[in-house]
């Protein structure tokens, strides 16, 4: 059975202020429509841009993931998008007020708790996964980084952080299943060691930094005028340092909760790929700058494999929709120009038809005929011969009628095609046909392989109107 899409029953608003700028913001849910998919709007500006969760929209790893597109940014993106895989939601507006999304308690706990009390809908369109196909690698051997992506029919999670560290040690954490998220993983909160807090409040890099939103982990001797000096950045009346080697400012809730947190960022990152995986993501010291390389090399792969089933391959030897007759009693082309043979499929949106390549063309007389090749031009009329079919076939009367193209853009010859060779074509209206105006993209496959592609764009005009036709 095949899962929905899903997004939330209403809006739904929670405040705070960024953990790096320190100033307030508001960030308000809102439900979207079927494959809309993650975006943040920025309210706060002029015209509201949008910013889609996208992985190749990211900008900035340093200390959070920060995404930028027309002309605006949002950063510390990961808590609240691990909230939402978490969650199972599909598609939802993002809404903030300013730069930042609120740290809160440094988890992703009180997003899911925002979330889940305004509840979930079912939408109409089916929730379309990616499987990971093989094992995908990343690694970064200075930072001793590994990463893969493993074939399971869920989404399991493994996660291991080293940073040699008496205090920290070495730490795993896992999930079996994506649904363990919220009540294993969500609460988790951020960590720093010491000597990274200090450079951070001496630099004012963490104007919104409250002591109660991170494990502080001392990672070397401390004196107590130091601890005097963080009781006072904070607010605090006395800070000490706890028996587990982290300042007593909160309790951990999981005894690795560190490593929890690092599988949280990762649930985070990798929803910026756009698609929801079914897989098991096993990892080893991540961190933003992997999980976001990472994230792009799973999107590169799920771009490969559409583009692989997009590309369906026809037999070209199918009984056929049109025959050269039915081709000439709608095309006004005729030999040596007619360069399409018969047509397999014929719907409102999309044709295929066929060319087969033989030697005796006259063409090939004199476009190398030592070593003859089917000219690109000839390639790409008989694409748009193809797509003149489609566009015919939407008025009651084709053969009082001409496609005359307007534009063709894109064009890309990938490989020689020879005498003997069968290219089939495909054309798909890239929008609607409006006001006798349609925008195609067109393939040609000999076998499996693409040879040929390009975008066209064509009028339908009567035959008795005065145009140059192609």
């Amino acid at each position: 059975m095949n899962l929905r899409q899903r997004t939330i029953k209403s809006d739904i608003s929670v405040s705070g202020v960024g953990l790096h700028t320190g100033a307030k913001v508001t960030l308000t849910f809102k439900p979207a429509p079927e494959n809309h998919g993650y975006k943040f709007k920025r309210v706060d500006l002029p015209g509201q841009p949008i910013i889609d969760a996208d992985v190749d929209n990211v900008t900035d790893t340093s200390r959070s993931t920060t995404l930028s597109q027309n002309g605006a940014s949002v950063s510390t993106t990961e808590h609240v998008l691990a909230s939402l895989v978490g969650c199972d939601v599909d598609n939802v507006m993002i809404e903030l007020d300013g730069i930042e999304v609120p740290i809160l308690d440094g988890s992703s706990i009180e997003f899911v708790k925002a979330l889940e009390s305004v509840g979930f809908v079912e939408q109409d369109a089916d929730r379309e996964y990616y499987h990971i196909p093989h094992n995908i690698h990343y690694s970064e051997d200075d930072r001793k980084v590994e990463m893969v992506a493993m074939p399971l029919d869920d989404y399991r999670f493994t996660c291991m952080v080293d940073y040699n560290s008496p205090v920290l040690g070495s730490q795993h954490a896992t999930i079996s299943s994506i649904a363990e998220f919220n009540d294993e993983i969500a609460s988790c909160r951020t960590f720093v060691f010491l000597h990274e807090l200090k450079m951070l409040l001496k630099h004012n890099l963490i104007k919104g930094g409250d002591i109660n939103n991170a494990i502080v982990i001392v990672d070397h001797e401390i004196e107590e005028s130091e601890l005097k000096e963080l009781a006072t950045a904070f607010n605090r009346d006395e800070i000490k340092v706890a028996r587990e080697g982290i300042l007593n400012n909160i309790e951990l809730r999981y005894q690795n909760e560190p490593a929890r947190h690092k599988l949280l960022d990762m649930i985070g990152d990798l929803a910026l790929i756009g698609t929801p995986i079914k897989g098991h993501i096993m990892a080893a010291r991540p961190g933003h700058a992997a999980n976001v390389a990472f994230a792009k090399k799973i999107k590169a792969a799920i771009k490969k494999d559409k583009k692989k089933k997009t590309h369906h391959v026809y037999d070209p030897q199918a009984k056929p929709l049109y025959d050269i007759t039915k081709i000439m009693e709608i095309l006004p082309h005729r030999q040596p120009f007619l360069f399409i043979d018969k047509i397999l499929e014929l719907t409102k949106t999309h044709v295929v038809g066929v060319k087969n390549v033989t030697m005796n063309e006259e063409f090939f007389k004199g476009h190398f005929p030592g070593a003859p090749v089917l000219p690109g031009v000839v390639q790409i009329e008989a694409m748009a011969q193809t797509g003149g079919i489609l566009v015919l076939s939407t008025v009651e009367d084709p053969e009082n009628y001409l496609t005359y193209f307007l534009k063709i853009d894109k064009v890309r010859f990938r490989a020689q095609v020879l005498p003997g060779d069968t290219i089939v074509f495909r054309c798909d209206l890239m929008e609607p046909i409006r006001r006798g105006i349609a925008q195609m993209k067109g393939i040609g496959m000999v076998g499996e392989t693409v040879v040929v592609e390009a975008e066209m764009m064509a009028q339908i005009s009567k035959v008795r109107e005065t145009n140059t036709p192609s």
